[in-house]
């Protein structure tokens, strides 16, 4: 399981970006499949998105890249997503250095830095309901569009 920031979504699907280099850019590398759940409490509603993963476009890529504040474009570029670190001096010494080093330049997106989609094969859209009785709705993804079933609870 991975926690990623939903960036953007479209009839494409749901974008977020990471580290290709990072366990989790090899995971999806292995098995391009993700699932996703947004959950919101006080509405008492969620959905949850399943389906294949496929890399954006660098455009996509370097369009987001560039609209990241300039202090967390030097912190992507710092660190080395997932890998082992002796110490967090050292990671806060080389952002330091990137710091002055990039000072008035354009920081440069880290090779393997991209954005991930989602593209649904199915969604379901759940509301709670009294007694348990909750609200399921599927819709399924076919060659003609997309199919909706009522689920029980």
């Amino acid at each position: 399981m991975r926690f990623v920031l939903l960036k953007g979504f479209d009839q494409r699907g749901f974008v977020f970006f990471t580290n290709a280099v990072s366990r989790k850019g090899r995971e999806l590398r292995a098995n391009p499949r993700a699932s996703a759940a947004f959950y919101w409490n006080p509405l008492k509603k969620q959905v949850r998105v399943e389906g294949r993963i496929e890399e954006v476009s660098s455009v996509e890529s370097d369009a987001y890249w560039a609209s990241r504040p300039r202090a967390k474009r030097l912190g992507a570029l710092a660190s080395r997503q997932s890998a082992p670190i002796a110490s967090r001096a050292l990671l806060e010494a080389r952002w330091a250095q990137l710091n002055e080093r990039y000072d008035g330049k354009d920081i440069p997106r880290p090779p393997g830095w991209t954005g991930y989609r989602i593209v649904p094969d199915a969604i379901e859209f759940w509301i709670r309901g009294d007694h348990r009785l909750h609200h399921r709705e599927l819709f399924t993804r076919t060659r003609n569009g997309w199919t909706r079933r009522l689920l029980q609870p």
